[in-house]
């Protein structure tokens, strides 16, 4: 069974925390980098809010094409960039072949 981390800010990650899932407080998008390689290895699931994926673009590039991690963003406390639905859609058009959202 593989582990689910999420990573952001301490706002966005507390009720994550309450649900038992592996926490990372970070506010910091080097140290965000830093925390999805080391975690890329022992997790199934990351989830990081899009504020932080920004600064780990070339991280999440480099792990698209493996099976694990899946790396999900999610809006954080200050707001939706709309790069967590952009993310998802492109997910799904490289599975079926279109875009069938």
């Amino acid at each position: 069974m593989y582990k689910v981390a999420v990573i952001g800010d301490r706002d966005s990650v507390a009720a994550f925390s309450a649900l038992g899932l592996d926490t990372f407080e970070i506010n910091d998008g080097k140290a965000a980098a830093k925390k999805l390689r080391e975690l890329s290895s022992d997790y199934g699931i990351i989830y990081i809010t899009e504020k932080l994926a920004a600064f780990c673009e070339k991280e999440i590039r480099n792990m698209k094409d493996n099976i694990t991690p899946a790396v999900i963003l999610i809006p954080g406390t200050s707001g939706n960039t709309g790069k967590g639905m952009e993310s998802l859609n492109q997910s799904v058009e490289r599975a079926v072949g279109k875009n069938i959202l």
